[in-house]
């Protein structure tokens, strides 16, 4: 345990993937008991996603999910990583984390985002456009507005005057959208991307413009982060999230997870071996000591105040037993294996 570590606090941001022959409704209840879990591990938050269309992925309705988790937990903050405003109208969203703010008092996260569905059939059935992420400035301004005052002679009951912090998920140009905000900034780690990932929280923590949301700049930083025996081990155990990548990226779909063994047995074309490459890139992976190294360093190169740990695998217990071990490293606690 080092003292950059001890600095900065670890969260937890779940996607409910589902392993090949899961049925969805067990990854959600997979998700529900991992949150009771990190919590009793120590972890700061539990965050939960939305995505539509995918085999892979069961996490559909995220605030919906959300109330599963708060309900099933007592102290750990409960968020989103986030919800798609592109998806939805700034009213419903601003009720919906009312309500969830109302029944979980102190609790609650808003973690907002840009996406826009995988693919043109998902966008059509949404109800919008590949543009539509362009007006995300008037309804993230919305959505705040309703929170804080209503809009219009128009009241988001019962959210208004209840404070729900916001943080914004960075893609493209969300570092400087945040600082404009005055928002918490939530940006990947992304593999071989590191250096772009620094000059866009220099450029918000320069830029940043205190509001009613956010007094100070405060990055959390969001990406893989996997403990094992031997560094062999661990990264084995990022095979399956990286071959869905790939797969997602030739097949425009993201696929259940599969056993690694399977994926070292395949013979992968050329652009499938380079996509599947890249997702390996840059993850933060190995033994308890390998992991402690990699971690401090990049805590120190960027100062981050926070670390959203999301690590998918089709071991399930060795996911576990990867998060508790973090934990410990992280002087979150002394933590019990996982049942």
């Amino acid at each position: 345990m080092t003292s950059a570590l001890t600095s900065v606090r670890f969260s937890i941001l779940d996607r409910s993937r589902v392993r090949r022959g899961q049925r969805h409704p067990d990854a959600l209840r997979e998700t529900v008991e991992f949150a009771r879990l990190a919590e009793q591990w120590g972890y700061h938050r539990f965050w939960v996603s939305e995505h539509h269309s995918v085999p892979g992925v069961a996490g559909s309705a995220p605030t919906v999910l959300a109330a599963a988790v708060a309900a099933a937990t007592e102290r750990i903050r409960i968020g989103t990583g986030g919800v798609m405003l592109p998806n939805h109208q700034p009213l419903v969203v601003a009720e919906q984390f009312g309500v969830l703010e109302s029944l979980f008092p102190g609790r609650i996260d808003m973690g907002l985002g840009r996406s826009v569905g995988f693919t043109d059939g998902v966008r059509r059935a949404l109800g919008h456009g590949k543009n539509d992420a362009d007006d995300f400035d008037e309804k993230l301004t919305a959505v705040l507005e309703y929170l804080a005052r209503g809009r219009d002679g128009v009241h988001a009951w019962p959210a208004e005057g209840l404070r729900v912090p916001a943080y914004l998920l960075a893609t493209g140009s969300g570092a400087d959208r945040a600082a404009r905000f005055g928002l918490p900034l939530v940006i990947a780690a992304i593999g071989g991307a590191e250096d772009k990932m620094v000059e866009s929280i220099e450029r918000y923590r320069d830029a940043f413009r205190p509001t009613e949301w956010g007094a100070r700049p405060y990055v959390m930083i969001s990406g893989t982060v996997l403990i094992a025996d031997t560094t062999e081990q661990a990264r084995r155990l990022l095979l399956p999230e990286a071959w869905s990548a790939a797969y997602s990226r030739t097949r425009g779909e993201f696929p259940a997870l599969i056993p690694p063994a399977e994926i070292e047995a395949m013979t992968m074309t050329e652009r499938e071996r380079r996509l599947f490459d890249e997702a390996l890139r840059g993850q933060i992976h190995g033994t308890v000591d390998e992991v402690a190294v990699s971690l401090e360093r990049l805590v120190i190169r960027t100062g981050a105040d926070e670390f959203l740990v999301h690590t998918s695998t089709y071991d399930r217990a060795a996911r576990l037993e990867s998060h508790r071990a973090l934990a410990v490293l992280a002087g979150l606690g002394t933590p019990a294996l996982a049942a």
